[in-house]
């Protein structure tokens, strides 16, 4: 018997087909629109986590500039804009037995082959012993463990043709001297530490005496293997920022700064699937306004059918069939388009569709086609029930 409710819900989808196409069109609007914001969100915290993940085990010190009371008074100083060897050491001894590594940092002037033009990138100088902690990957080469050598990012690499083997004259004119390259740095993407995909690295030595810089460092890189980053930065600011007035330094826990950035991400995220969700509710309300026209216009037909001995339920059934039919095909096709628009926006935006068939955003797509059957059947069980509990009599005579 089910089935010729099914097939009289089909045919009256048939008979108004524009009037149901257009309900159906507002599902699929709105399947895509969370479904297809849901995977941009996922694939965002994706490319973030990819690139981050290397440096959520480290903890960054940097010289203390101050805050807004500085002019004031009773801010802190904004002289110090390098780390001493003294600062170094307490930050080495406080930290074990994980590792603390000084960088020296600047930009510099440099060409890149004979005849080339000059360029400006950032300069870092490492500790040897000390580069494979910070540097674990390379993408060809060796490290350096010469005051002639350096190591490239990638970007840099693919930027200036750089090779491993290559020459760069550091300086105007060379005036610092030409390095050799002795590896390039595996692509690390955004970096809390030190952003390396468009810069060299030299050794310590070598930087101090082009430099005259000895014993002054721009950052102090902790890499946490025992204990939690957390703690690792509170211990780092009760020693060196003991004089509350003056502090001596400003200490960034990646790990949290992770957290804060995926809890964010992950917020804006719920907030455009909820403009989605918007567009959805109306396309619900289109629904029921379809659901409550056709009842008015088979008053009388529901009035034969329950004269004849159709029961409450069997007519009640037929109306859901015809919003799940709607429902359920609307967000199929929804789901569909979303998984074609997800493709296209993370090729635009996030320049890789690396993520988009992973499960959180694929998720996504489940959540959306889900939440359009379920907004459908529910905007039906109302028109539903009301046919279902017409009078026959009444209905018989209705004109």
């Amino acid at each position: 018997m089910s089935t010729i409710f099914w097939e009289i819900s089909k045919r009256n989808i048939r008979i108004h087909m524009l009037r149901s196409s257009l309900a159906m069109l507002g599902i699929i609007i709105g399947v895509v629109a969370i479904a297809s914001m849901g995977i941009l969100g996922n694939s965002m915290v994706q490319v973030v986590s990819a690139s981050l993940s290397s440096v959520g085990d480290s903890v960054i010190v940097m010289p203390y500039v101050g805050g807004g009371t500085h002019f004031g008074g009773g801010g802190g100083s904004s002289a110090n804009l390098v780390l001493t060897d003294q600062n170094y050491q307490q930050i080495k001894r406080v930290v074990a037995p994980n590792v603390a590594i000084p960088v020296h940092s600047t930009s510099e002037h440099m060409k890149v082959g004979v005849g080339s033009d000059d360029i400006v990138a950032t300069i870092y100088g490492l500790p040897p012993d000390k580069t494979k902690d910070l540097l674990p990957d390379l993408e060809a080469g060796d490290y350096n463990n010469g005051n002639s050598g350096c190591l490239v990012g990638s970007t840099f690499a693919t930027d200036h043709n750089v090779k491993v083997g290559s020459r760069i004259s550091i300086g105007t004119d060379g005036q610092y001297g030409t390095l050799r390259v002795t590896g390039i740095i595996k692509e690390r993407g955004m970096s809390f530490d030190i952003s390396t995909d468009s810069a060299i690295v030299v050794t310590q030595d070598w930087f101090e005496n082009t430099y005259n810089d000895k014993d002054q460092y721009s950052e102090v890189v902790v890499k946490v293997t025992s204990g939690d980053t957390a703690d690792v930065k509170t211990t780092i600011e009760n020693q060196l920022n003991r004089n509350i007035k003056e502090k001596t330094v400003s200490v960034i826990d990646s790990k949290a700064t992770l957290a804060t950035i995926y809890q964010t991400f992950g917020t804006i995220t719920t907030f455009v699937t909820a403009i989605g969700g918007i567009s959805m509710l109306v396309a619900g309300v289109s629904i029921f306004n379809i659901m409550m026209m056709s009842v008015n216009e088979r008053i009388k037909e529901i009035g034969i059918m329950r004269s004849i001995g159709t029961q409450k339920k069997e007519v009640m059934s037929m109306f859901i069939y015809e919003a799940a039919i709607i429902g359920v095909t609307g967000s199929l096709i929804g789901g569909f388009i979303s998984v074609l628009a997800g493709y296209a926006i993370s090729s635009l935006m996030l320049k890789t569709t690396e993520y988009l068939f992973t499960v959180s955003s694929m998720m996504s797509v489940v959540e959306g086609v889900g939440f359009g059957i379920i907004i459908c059947i529910l905007c039906g069980l109302y028109p539903a029930w009301q046919a279902a509990n017409l009078n026959p009599i009444d209905a018989l005579r209705h004109e």
